[in-house]
């Protein structure tokens, strides 16, 4: 047995008190802290010999040495020092080797470790393999025999492999780098030459499932292909805002079939009970290129459902949306078959290559159409710049007035072309048949900046209509109305353009750099509803004032807290009225109660406790009505008023609004009976 000196505790304490003279170290807080080893065990060593010479190696965590009993018999132990081993020649038998653990402290631990030795060929030897719960690339062994002191196992995936050793009753464990067939070798020594050898044969195969997003190292994504098509994995080399993805799948589309593709097998069937949705990422050489998505029963393709979606960008990711909602959730589908450009033969060039990932489900469908307001979380909006204009979706600058979105569109004009803007296609052609009036909210940095709205054929340009308006404000939100009542309806238009300054090159400075968002369509050019912000420049909001109530619109004069719009509503109650004096507006259409029965104001009153009558009237028959009054809680400031009108009979309509302050209280024309409001709302 190896010897080395040993420090015990005194000692260490004698040196950590005496050793220099300048510093002193008085804190040994660390010796009544200190813990009893832990993970005591040992591992054995036998000489192949007949000797029955046995090395022991004890281990454990938190150890200054141990004490080694043999179990043959001998009362003392043997000290043994952590890191060393200790070799004894037993005679053939069944030993319990005992292994004390001493902690620097004194504390203890043991465990017991059994060993058999035999100068016999072991027999009856069992290995068991198993896939580990954590990872499809680990494997567990375990293994027993008659007559053996431990096993040696090499996996079967490395040359020169060092054998691992290891103990009946324990479980090695192994991870291999990549999905395979591999041979593992176990062998079982005793004490004699004879060794007994099992092998094993194991495969290492991850599960193929949706999402399949081709990110799994070590995975193999075995295509099919046929007709001409070629599929692979690769490292992604079109890397963009949707797709960072470090690995995509590639499609070659070659001769001689038109509908030459692939298909992938996944390891159990797709489950369509909820998620009846499919969204694939395409990167597509050109718009319109075709992508069939069909699944196939593995057994029986003729059970297979299909859809096929044209990309509408060129050169870069788009995420397409493929609607099995009708598919027959009875019969099983574990095939994935992916089809470009069914009905056009490929020649293998660039102009039929393709990649696509992250395929997955989704139980709504959500595509690009309006109203467009750039929150979606789910949906790329994918603008294709031209002329030097680059378009994006950016959190909002200016999330004051009309527009308080979190996401907006931009646009940078920058040289060389006049033309320069940017176009976005929806998912299906623009409902013409009745809204003919487009409205877009704009933020531009000077006032006369002139944007042009045309609509498009997805394939054929020359089919459009356009309008030219200008923005009337400066770096505020402006919604623009754009009036379309001249369109063809007999076209489709799925793209929609934006141009700004039309004519004018851009330099791409602040100067040329404009905000869009809240793209959508309107019956008329400009009604009045609810919402009610005052905010638009062609609306007339006509006040009809009563008995000493003078309403109006104006400028905001405190544009803090919750109301930083630019317009409101400003009511004055003046002298020579009555105590009902206020005002009434008309809307062109019935409130709508279907969604919600609480009516929000936003107020800015003189006092605490001023009184606000708000009530809704048949635009026919004012005795057809209902009316709830609040009182404010605040002063000089903005605060929310809310009404509840869950009693309200939504058999009647009510386009009429009313408001009164301070019901039962005639008002004399000041400051202290002068109110603002803004922001009327159903929710």
């Amino acid at each position: 047995m190896k010897k080395k000196n040993f420090l015990y505790l005194p000692l260490l304490l004698a040196i950590l008190f005496t050793g220099c003279s300048k510093l002193q170290y008085d804190d040994v807080s660390f010796v009544e802290t200190a813990t009893a080893p832990t993970k005591l065990s040992a591992m054995f060593n036998i000489t192949q010999d007949n000797t029955g010479l046995v090395t022991i190696y004890p281990n454990g965590d938190g150890v200054a040495y141990y004490n080694v009993y043999f179990g043959d018999g001998t009362a003392a132990p043997v000290k043994v020092m952590a890191g060393e081993s200790v070799q004894r020649k037993y005679a053939e038998g069944n030993y319990d080797v005992r292994v004390v653990g001493v902690g620097i402290t004194g504390k203890t631990a043991e465990a017991t470790q059994k060993l058999t030795v035999s100068f016999r060929a072991p027999e009856n030897m069992e290995v068991t393999t198993a896939v580990d719960a954590s990872s499809a690339f680990m494997i567990n062994v375990t293994a027993k025999a008659l007559y053996e002191t431990l096993f040696k196992i090499t996996w079967g995936d490395v040359p020169n492999e060092v054998p691992t050793s290891f103990l009946e009753g324990e479980t090695v464990k192994h991870t291999y780098a990549k999905s395979g067939d591999y041979t593992i070798t176990v062998v079982a020594l005793s004490g004699g030459v004879a060794t007994t050898t099992v092998t094993k044969k194991i495969t290492i195969k991850v599960p193929i499932v949706l999402p399949l997003d081709f990110e799994t190292v070590g995975q193999t994504y075995t295509f099919v292909n046929f007709g001409g098509g070629d599929a692979s994995v690769i490292a992604n080399p079109k890397p963009g805002t949707i797709n960072t993805s470090a690995k995509v799948g590639k499609m070659v589309k070659n001769a001689p079939e038109v509908w030459a593709g692939s298909l992938i097998s996944l390891s159990s069937p797709i489950d369509f009970s909820v998620n009846k949705v499919m969204r694939l990422k395409v990167y597509s050489p050109r718009v319109g290129a075709k992508v069939l998505l069909k699944v196939e029963n593995s057994a029986n393709n003729a059970i297979n459902f299909e859809k096929e979606v044209a990309t509408t960008v060129a050169n870069q990711w788009q995420d397409l949306t493929f609607d099995f909602r009708a598919i027959n959730t009875s019969n099983s589908y574990n095939n994935v078959v992916l089809i470009f450009d069914l009905g056009t033969t490929g020649n293998g060039s660039s102009n039929f290559t393709y990649y696509f990932d992250d395929l997955r489900q989704t139980n709504t469908i959500e595509e690009l159409a309006l109203p467009m307001s750039f929150e979606s979380t789910a949906l790329n909006y994918d603008f294709v710049n031209f002329g030097g204009a680059n378009a994006s979706v950016v959190n909002n600058p200016n999330a004051t007035g009309i527009n308080t979105s979190a996401k907006v569109g931009k646009m940078v004009k920058g040289a060389p072309e006049v033309w320069a803007g940017s176009f976005i296609s929806l998912a299906n052609p623009i409902d013409f048949s009745t809204k003919k009036f487009i409205k877009v909210k704009v933020h531009s940095p000077r006032v006369g900046a002139k944007l042009l709205l045309k609509v498009e054929n997805q394939t054929n340009g020359g089919v459009f209509f356009e309008k030219e308006v200008a923005t009337t404000v400066a770096n505020a939100w402006e919604e623009l109305t754009f009036d379309f009542t001249a369109i063809n309806t007999a076209n489709s238009y799925q793209k929609v353009v934006l141009i700004f300054d039309l004519g004018t090159a851009g330099d791409g400075s602040a100067n040329y750099t404009y905000y869009f968002d809240d793209i959508s369509q309107s019956l008329k050019a400009d009604e009045l509803g609810i919402p009610l912000n005052f905010e638009s420049s062609a609306l007339t909001y006509g006040f009809f004032n009563f008995d000493g109530g003078n309403a109006s619109v104006v400028a905001n004069p405190s544009k803090t807290g919750i109301n930083t719009s630019n317009k409101v509503g400003k009511m004055v109650k003046g002298p020579g009225g009555q105590p009902w004096g206020g005002s009434f507006i008309e809307l062109a259409s019935p409130i709508d109660f279907s969604a919600g029965k609480t009516v929000k104001v936003k107020v800015f009153s003189p006092k605490v406790g001023a009184k606000l009558l708000f009530k809704v009237e048949n635009l026919a028959n004012g005795g057809i009505s209902f009316e709830k009054e609040v009182a404010t809680t605040k002063s000089g400031q903005w605060e929310e008023l809310s009404f509840d009108y869950s009693a309200i009979n939504t058999a009647n309509t009510y386009q009429r609004v009313v408001l009164i302050f301070d019901l039962g209280t005639v008002g004399d024309g000041s400051a202290n009976f002068t109110y603002y409001f803004d922001d009327i709302t159903v929710n």
